[in-house]
C-alpha cells in the first residue's frame, strides 16, 4: 500500500477568497496523549503511537486543503530519548515506516517536506537516510510545507544559532532579532500563528521557542489519536475569532479611537 488512499483528492475542499486569507499561515501542534490513549483502552503505550499515524495523515490533508501553509508537527523531543528504550526503539521503527509508506503521496500533493533537528548519534543512520531523501525528494515542491521536529529542542536551537552568531564574527551591536533568527536552522520559517496542543495539557514543552513567541495557543482536550479534521478546522475557526494584538491595544479599547 503506498499511502495514497489515505489522503482525499487533492482538488476538494479548498477555500478560496477571504475564507483563504483568514487562514493561519503557520499551525504547528504537539502531538499529545498517545500514551493516555492507550493506557485508558488497557493496552501498551506502543498502540497508541501506532494509532495516531491516522491523525496525522488526517491533519495534514486538512491543513492543506484549509489553505494552511505551513505545519509543524512535534514527534520527537530532545527529552524523550528519556523514555524506556523499548518504547524508544519502536518509535524509531514506527516513524521510519510512516515515512516510507506516505512519501509517495506527499510528494504527489506538493509537499515539501522538512526535518527539524535529527542530529542525535542515537537516531538509526536508515532514518536519518530516510528523512534526508524525503527531504531531497520534496525539496522543490511549493506547496504547504511540512516540518516534523524529530529530535528537537527549542533551547538547543536557540544555543546553536548563538553559537552559530559567535564564530560567524558578527559584532555583538550588530546583533538583532532579524540577524539572530537567520542563524536559526531553516531561517526562512515564518513566526507560527497558532499552536495546538492535544490532551488538554498546557505546556511549551521547549517546542520551537524562538518562532511561537507571539503564537495564539489552543489546548482541546481530545487526545491526538481521536484528533481528526473536524477538531482542526475547529480550531482554525477559534483562531479566526481572537483579537491578535502583538502587545498593542485593540482600536476603540478603553474608549481610545481610532486615529
Amino acid at each position: 500500500m503506498d499511502g495514497s488512499a489515505a489522503f482525499p483528492d487533492p482538488a476538494r475542499g479548498r477555500p478560496r477568497g477571504e475564507a483563504r486569507r483568514r487562514v493561519p499561515r503557520h499551525v504547528a501542534c504537539v502531538m499529545d496523549g498517545n500514551g493516555r490513549w492507550a493506557a485508558r483502552r488497557s493496552l501498551p503505550r506502543t498502540s497508541g503511537h501506532r494509532a495516531a499515524e491516522t491523525t496525522v495523515i488526517d491533519v495534514i490533508e486538512a491543513a492543506r486543503t484549509a489553505g494552511v501553509e505551513w505545519l509543524s508537527l512535534y514527534a520527537f523531543s530532545t527529552e524523550n530519548w528519556q523514555r524506556p528504550g523499548s518504547e524508544v526503539d519502536f518509535l524509531m521503527r514506527l516513524v521510519r515506516r510512516v515515512v516510507r509508506k506516505h512519501a509517495p503521496v506527499l510528494h504527489l500533493r506538493g509537499i515539501r517536506c522538512r526535518f527539524l533537528g535529527v542530529t542525535d548519534p542515537r537516531i538509526p543512520p536508515a532514518l536519518a537516510r530516510d528523512f534526508a531523501d524525503l527531504m531531497t525528494l520534496t525539496g522543490e515542491n511549493r506547496g504547504m510545507t511540512l516540518t516534523v521536529a524529530f529530535d528537537h529542542g527549542g533551547r538547543g536551537d536557540i544555543v546553536a544559532a548563538a553559537r552559530s552568531l559567535i564564530r560567524s564574527g558578527v559584532p555583538a551591536e550588530a546583533v538583532d532579532e532579524r540577524s539572530f533568527a537567520a542563524h536559526l536552522p531553516f531561517p526562512d520559517t515564518p513566526d507560527v500563528d497558532l499552536v495546538i496542543r492535544t490532551s488538554g495539557e498546557q505546556r511549551i514543552s521547549n517546542f520551537m521557542l524562538w518562532q511561537v513567541a507571539y503564537a495564539e495557543w489552543i489546548f482541546p482536550p481530545v487526545l491526538w489519536p481521536d484528533f481528526r479534521a473536524a477538531h482542526f478546522l475547529e480550531c482554525l475557526d477559534t483562531y479566526r475569532q481572537r483579537d491578535r494584538r502583538f502587545g498593542g491595544v485593540t482600536p476603540n479599547a478603553n474608549g481610545e479611537r481610532r486615529p
